[in-house]
């Protein structure tokens, strides 16, 4: 990653980063796809206990995930100001951290998994897999949180293209471990969906170790000397994981648990909404990695920038950040509403079910805009630091907007279940306005302090 003088280097240098942390996030989606598809083709019950044990896994992940990703933003800094012994001392306390993350949530996963899913009052079958499933998933919890630290660590210093291929290498071995696993070919044991659990454990425990070879061989890696001196522990270096990760950890967490939220509340309509509902919100996820794969390099390249005092580099490339994401939602989104037919086909053969997915996607335009204008300004602010309010505005965005928003639209006038797509956009606009209106004031004070020589 090095510094950029015009405008068309800032976009290639950003295209650079963006691509292979793309197809990396198209690599994670495809692993929750094939543990899906694959339950399905070996049971009804075994897909549903899938599909149970990963809604309640996907908000922890993302929201303890979301932690130790700051990781990239810290390190991203040191970076951009040399401090090559800071940039380590960051890396090894994020391993710790996410050694003892990892401990903690199995010890809570021991105690309350099963009194979790008992108040689910589901079927049999269906407990014993989703148990199974997160029991397998446990076994890759550890080396999982470690790869993330690792991966903020590459992402920090520009390296985007690593992880790529580590993620593309593993997925084959992912596939066959899913195939062998569930369905017990070539003398494995027959686990059925839990076989998909125990399959993304071994994956995990492969992605890591790759990482950790390659940091520990190769430059500009190896210089940094990650994995020497692993009995040094910095609290404080911890504790400024924590104060940046926490609050990122926690926004994540209420943007999943919202849509989890939603879910349920959706639960009082017919299975064609439900259907429906769930298909248009899988292709707008699908669409998703887009603009979160842009925030999480707009957030290293703002980051570097900071560092390295460059505060109008740093602007230049937050704003960036959020027009590109806005112009690849619109041409996204109008695609979408175009073909929504079409599109809606894929998810299923029911006439109903598929009209009323297409009228769903007319709403995904205006969902994706908002939501790309949400997560990029976001994670601009999160190159600086500055996660606090951020905070502050997701959580009223989403829980005193988006859910009594849609719940009332929804329930209170003739509009019905298509009063949360509403909700949901209203909210995020919000979130998306404010959020950006932080940053022009972050960059304003930032560029004022560089005039003043503070």
């Amino acid at each position: 990653m090095n510094q950029t003088y015009s405008l068309n280097e800032k976009i290639k240098q950003v295209f650079i980063l963006l691509i292979p942390i793309l197809i990396t996030q198209l690599g994670m989606f495809s692993m929750v796809f094939f543990n899906t598809i694959m339950s399905g083709k070996y049971n009804p019950s075994d897909l549903a206990g899938v599909a149970i044990g990963s809604s309640i896994w996907n908000p922890i992940f993302t929201g303890l995930s979301a932690i130790l990703l700051a990781v990239s933003p810290i390190a991203a800094q040191c970076f951009g100001e040399k401090k090559g012994r800071e940039v380590t001392s960051i890396v090894k306390s994020g391993i710790y951290l996410a050694f003892l993350i990892a401990i903690l949530v199995i010890i809570l996963g021991f105690f309350f998994l099963n009194p979790l899913l008992n108040q689910m009052n589901l079927p049999s079958s269906v407990h014993g897999t989703a148990f199974d499933y997160l029991a397998g998933l446990s076994f890759g919890i550890i080396p999982l949180f470690i790869f993330n630290v690792l991966r903020s660590f590459i992402y920090a210093l520009g390296k985007t293209r690593v992880v790529m291929v580590i993620l593309l290498i593993s997925l084959p071995f992912n596939f066959f471990l899913n195939y062998v696993l569930i369905f017990g070919h070539f003398g494995f044991p027959e686990l059925g969906g839990a076989g998909a659990g125990y399959a993304t454990s071994i994956t995990y425990w492969l992605i890591a170790g790759m990482t950790a070879f390659i940091i520990k061989k190769h430059e500009p890696f190896s210089s940094f000397k990650v994995f020497s001196n692993l009995q040094e522990f910095s609290f404080a270096r911890c504790k400024e994981i924590l104060k940046i990760g926490v609050p990122m950890g926690l926004s994540t967490f209420f943007e999943t648990s919202m849509f989890a939220v939603v879910t349920i509340l959706l639960s009082k309509f017919n299975i064609a909404t439900i259907a429906a509902y769930q298909s248009a919100l899988n292709i707008v996820s699908f669409l998703y990695m887009i603009p979160i794969s842009i925030s999480m390099a707009q957030t290293v390249l703002v980051g570097f920038e900071v560092g390295a005092g460059r505060y109008k580099d740093a602007k230049t490339y937050s704003w960036l950040g959020i027009y590109l994401s806005i112009v690849i939602a619109l041409v996204t989104g109008l695609l979408v509403v175009l073909f929504r037919y079409e599109v809606a086909g894929f998810y299923s053969n029911e006439a109903s079910v598929i009209t009323l997915t297409a009228h769903f996607l007319i709403y995904a335009l205006f969902f994706q805009i908002s939501d790309a204008i949400q997560a990029t300004a976001q994670a601009a602010l999160r190159g600086y630091k500055d996660v606090n309010i951020s905070f502050i505005v997701t959580l009223i965005a989403y829980w005193l907007i988006c859910l009594p928003l849609g719940y009332i639209l929804a329930n209170q006038t003739n509009i019905g279940a298509s009063g949360y797509w509403i909700g949901l956009t209203v909210g995020l606009l919000a979130a998306g306005i404010f959020l950006s209106i932080r940053l022009f004031y972050i960059q304003r004070r930032k560029f004022v302090h560089s005039e003043l020589g503070e």
